[in-house]
């Protein structure tokens, strides 16, 4: 992007700093404060145009790895900042910085090694991030045990309340994730944990209201997705529900319980084509996950191929004597063997069934399979 682009946007004070830069293009100095006011105003491609032949210098590489991250570009603010700190610019705020493109990268090992305590007090973000490391990483109970160590050196917080919510309802200590929510204010992380906490209690309508405020600030909150799809589907907006949840299935990219739950709402309106699409989906992350051959051997009940629900049934219940989909399944067969029945029959039975050891149904379970069940 050049420089004369987009001048509209930019305050008459960096205005004036590119006037000056272009009078003197070798001033380090001036170009730092060029570039660092122009984070400031989010004009992030206008700062990487200023900093993009910058080589040598610490303070300038700095800003240029800070304008990667602001632009989004994660595997360049990476580079630059392994770069200062194999040169021996090892301070907090950069190991932050590099712990920050780390987690939009995925590399949750890389994250939780760089957040030290001197570099957790750096933003209120930090805190929040190791947790969240830590969750990725399915290492809930030491996260929990460092997340206490880390709310009672800041238990203002808020972000850190909601991480350590989240984490505490995956790990299934759900009294200390109502602590933690009522702890997490407006955050997004906070407002969805509550949401999932309300669900749990039968008041979806207020649940609904939360997924909604988290997802105005956070489109992208694949939990606020979840949550919202598993509310309307017990509205019996089926439709909306199974929308959302494939939403969030698609963001959450192999997080098992979404897809089956996304499958069960698609079943439930009669979408069956995308039903089994996203149980395949499931079963392709995790051939060994009882539930995903649960639900296609009732699909292929509704389609007449008897032999092969047998077949995914039999599959079901040996991984899982427990699998919900399975168990409806089974019970389906014992009723259908030699005998025609409507598809509404099946929509109803696999809503209202009691299956399972403990009498769930497939609807109340679908909120257990979208919180819990990871790959």
């Amino acid at each position: 992007m050049s420089t004369d682009i987009q001048s509209s946007e930019r305050s008459p004070r960096l205005e004036r700093l590119l006037s000056f830069l272009s009078q003197d293009p070798h001033n380090d100095s001036l170009r730092a404060d060029a570039a660092s006011l122009a984070l400031d105003e989010r004009q992030f491609e206008l700062a990487q145009d200023l900093l993009g032949n910058v080589q040598d210098s610490p303070m300038l590489l700095n800003l240029k790895g800070l304008a990667a991250l602001g632009a989004g570009q994660y595997e360049e603010a990476a580079t630059v900042f392994e770069h200062l700190r194999d040169g021996g610019e090892d301070s907090p705020a950069i190991c932050f910085n590099l712990a920050w493109a780390k987690a939009m990268l995925g590399e949750f090992s890389d994250v939780e090694a760089l957040l030290d305590d001197e570099a957790i007090a750096v933003s209120p973000r930090a805190a929040a991030l190791k947790v969240e490391a830590l969750h990725h990483l399915d290492r809930h109970e030491e996260g929990l045990i460092e997340g206490k160590r880390l709310a009672d050196l800041c238990p203002d917080n808020e972000l850190l309340m909601g991480a350590l919510a989240t984490l505490a309802m995956d790990a299934g200590e759900l009294g200390l994730a109502r602590d933690y929510a009522t702890r997490s204010g407006n955050t997004p992380e906070g407002l969805v944990a509550r949401g999932m906490l309300l669900l749990d209690e039968g008041n979806p309508a207020d649940a609904l209201d939360l997924f909604d405020q988290a997802l105005a600030q956070k489109p992208q909150s694949a939990r606020a997705w979840i949550g919202s799809g598993l509310g309307l589907l017990t509205r019996d907006r089926a439709d909306e529900a199974a929308e959302a949840l494939e939403k969030g299935a698609q963001l959450f990219g192999d997080h098992l319980g979404s897809w089956i739950a996304a499958g069960w709402a698609n079943f439930t309106n009669q979408d069956y084509a995308k039903a089994r699409a996203c149980f395949e989906r499931a079963c392709d992350l995790d051939p060994n996950f009882a539930e995903s051959h649960g639900g296609l051997a009732v699909l292929d009940i509704l389609e007449g191929d008897l032999e092969s629900a047998k077949r995914r049934c039999e599959v079901a219940l040996r991984l899982d004597r427990t699998c919900l989909g399975g168990a409806l399944a089974k019970s389906m067969l014992l009723e259908r063997e030699g005998k025609p029945a409507a598809a509404q029959r099946i929509r109803e039975l696999a809503l209202s069934l009691p299956v399972g050891p403990d009498g769930k149904t497939i609807g109340a379970a679908l909120a257990n399979f979208a919180a819990t069940k990871r790959r």
